[in-house]
Formats: structure tokens, sequence, C-alpha cells
């Protein structure tokens, strides 16, 4: 009996043991295991949060459409109130009233004629023959992609605060023909549109106007507007339509396009950030819009026009401070950024690819440069300089007759015999 019972105990002894040894063995194996699955989860989280951080910015830069229009390129066009757009999130702009378009304040014209081979374009999305109904702006979506592309949130839709004219070592590059005097109130031209190859993600491509003011230090103030292909941004190689704005030389203020605010659109037929489409090709037929950028009289602010007297919207004044009485530069042209991949210079084409020299259905050109003088005429540019930073890479030639009035070529292909490094 007493053997019985001493088995019994020994019996439940070993079971205890067990299962103690089983609790053990569980306690420690997660520990154990412990590093690499809250490795995993700490990377899921900051994808998460950061997916968040780019929702919520979403939220606050879509705003709220009666319509959206699905482009053949496959961007997305929502019809926004003009009273939501983000150009009122400004604390500047809280109680600023919409202005009607200064149909009697536009600047006064001289009458240059193009040649009969050069026509004006669109944008690829109004080829569905859809439009946004009046009292709306289009604007260009922003997805998550395009988000995801970008380096930071913060600096989403901004240009890197180093970007100068005088920018030698800082990896953008220019061919551009440009005026300088005490006063100045705007600027015309009319460019040609091509599809730059574009090498990297980080690299861009543009041709534009600037309008600029103050240093070129931290006070500088520009507006710009012109055709750019920029992959980081839109996630393509489209040359598409944009605007640009700066207080503080690219630090903090303004940005490209609707993607902040500060730009007021009034225009329901144009889409800042849309793609332009046809565009012009080697020996064939070339395209080409106008703009003006100029500073309405009677309030002060600067306005933009696209092609043939379109009125897209205005910069407030009170956006800047040196561009609040008037210019003291205006400059057209190309700019690139060369990341150096690989080491050797970029092959990241500005204009058309080709090279000033070899001209008209072949190199990118600007023509009728004209400037807007003290009492808001439009008078032909005087004394137009031009400068290329490499112009083995990327050049420049100007030239004047009675059809083109002042004009110039400029761009290139990048890296080639004479452009390595």
């Amino acid at each position: 009996m007493a053997s019985s019972s001493t088995s019994t105990h020994s019996r439940q002894f070993l079971i205890i043991v067990i299962f103690v040894g089983f609790l053990v063995v569980s306690t420690i194996t997660p520990a154990i295991s412990e590093s690499p699955v809250n490795t995993t989860t700490f990377h899921s989280r900051n994808q998460l949060l950061k997916l968040k951080r780019i929702r919520d910015h979403l939220s606050k830069m879509n705003k709220p459409s009666v319509k959206t229009i699905q482009s053949p390129d496959g961007d997305f066009i929502d019809c926004v109130p003009t009273h939501l757009q983000p150009a009122f999130d400004h604390p500047l702009l809280k109680e600023h009233k919409l202005l009607n378009p200064p149909e009697t304040e536009r600047p006064k014209r001289t009458h240059l004629n193009s040649t009969g081979v050069v026509k004006e374009i669109l944008q690829a999305w109004v080829v569905t023959g859809e439009s946004c109904p009046e009292g709306t702006i289009p604007i260009r979506r922003t997805t998550e992609e395009d988000m995801l592309r970008a380096r930071t949130i913060r600096r989403f839709g901004k240009k890197p605060h180093r970007v100068r004219r005088d920018s030698t070592g800082s990896g953008h590059e220019h061919a551009v023909g440009y005026i300088t005097g005490k006063k100045l109130y705007g600027a015309k031209a009319s460019l040609n549109v091509w599809a730059p190859k574009v090498t990297t993600q980080s690299e861009f491509s543009l041709s534009q106007i600037w309008i600029i003011s103050g240093s070129f230090g931290a006070d500088l103030n520009t507006i710009e507007a012109g055709w750019q292909v920029s992959p980081e941004l839109y996630g393509d190689g489209s040359p598409r339509f944009f605007t640009y704005w700066t207080s503080d030389a690219y630090r903090a203020t303004g940005c490209y396009n609707l993607l902040c605010s500060g730009f007021i659109q009034t225009n329901n037929k144009m889409a800042i950030g849309a793609a332009i489409s046809p565009l012009s090709n080697t020996n064939k037929g070339q395209y080409d819009i106008s703009l003006v950028i100029w500073k309405d009289p009677k309030h002060g602010h600067w306005w933009l026009e696209f092609g043939s007297g379109v009125l897209v919207g205005y910069w407030p004044s009170y956006l800047f401070s040196h561009l609040t009485n008037h210019a003291s530069m205006v400059q057209f042209g190309g700019e690139i950024v060369n990341t150096r991949p690989s080491g050797h210079h970029t092959l990241t084409q500005m204009g058309s690819g080709y090279f000033p020299r070899d001209g008209f259905r072949k190199a990118a050109y600007f023509r009728n440069l004209e400037v807007v003088d003290w009492d808001n005429s439009l008078i032909p540019v005087p004394e137009l300089r031009i400068l290329a930073d490499h112009p083995s890479c990327y050049n420049i030639r100007k030239g004047r007759n009675h059809v083109w009035g002042n004009y110039f070529y400029y761009g290139g292909p990048g890296r080639n015999i004479r452009c390595i490094s």
C-alpha cells in the first residue's frame, strides 16, 4: 500500500516538473525570437505611420469635387468648387475675395505673328470631351503613389532651396535668356513643347518663364510658369503645364501648381499639372504654348495667361516681399537637374535634346520675347543677354526677325563626347 502511494506521488511530482519545465520553455522561447519579430513589427508600424501621414495630407490637399474626369493618360481631374480650392487655406488669403479676370487691365499688345507651321496645343484630359462646370476649377488629383515617390512628405511639391540662376555646383544647369531692369511688370513668350528624356526619378527637365526680384539669397522672390518633365512629381515622362512661386528662395514658401496654398485659379478649362498634347516632333509639326505673366495695375496681383487669352489665375501680391511692387529680372529658358548617375554627367535632355545649331523642327525655342513696361504695354525685350552654365552639355543661341521678333534656340542632349562630368 505504501509502495503504491509512493509511486503515485512520484508520478505526480514528475508531471509537475514537466509542466513547470514546459512553462519555462514557453516563457523563454518568445524571448529568444523577440528580436526579428519586433524588428518586422517596428518596420510595419513605421510604414503604417507614414501611410497615415500621407493619407492625412491627401485629405487636406484633395478638395471635395462635384465631378471627376479620367484623362486618357490615367490622371484624375477633380472639378472642385472655386471657393474650396487650396489657395484659400493660406493664412493671408482667408478673407480674400476672388477677383474677376481683369479684362480692361490686360497689357497692351504688339502684333507679331507666328509662322503657319506652328500650332497651339491643349491638354490630354480635354480629349475626353468632358469639362468642369462653371463655378469649379479642374485640379489634377494627387495620389498616394505621387507622395510615396517624394523624398519627404514635408517637401512634397517643392524645389530644393539651393536652386538659383547662378547655380554652378548645385546640380541645376540652365540655358537661359534674361534681362535686368529697375522696374519690370511682366513677360510674354511662346515656347514649343517636347518630351525630353529624363534619366532618373530624382531629375527633371523644364522650360519656363521666371519673374524675379530680390537677391539670389534668402529673400529671393520668383513667379514661374512653363512645361516640365518630372518623374518624381508626376510618375511619368510626359511634359506638363506647371506653375511655381516662392518668397524665400525655395526654403519654406511656395510650391508647384496647386500642391500648397497661394496661387488662385479662376479658369475652369486648364488643369495645372496636367499633361500637354500634342507635342513637337523632329522634322515634323511644331506645337507651342504662349504664356503671359503680368502685374495687374489696378489691384497689383500677378496674373497668368495661357494660349490665346485664357486667364488661368493669379498670385496675390501680398504673398511676396519684393514682388509686391515689381520685378527686377525676367528670365526665359531651360533647366535640368544633374545628379551625375554612375559618376558621369546625366543623359537627361533639355528642350528637344538637340543643340541650338540644329535649328527649327529640331531644337527647342522661345519666340516673340516681350516684357511689360511701366505703362502696362508689352514691348520687345531690350538687350537680351544669354547664359549657358555648361555650353558643351546645353547651349543657347539668340536671333531676331520680323516674324518671331526676339527669339532663341536652346537645349542639348546632356552627356556626350564633350560633356562628360
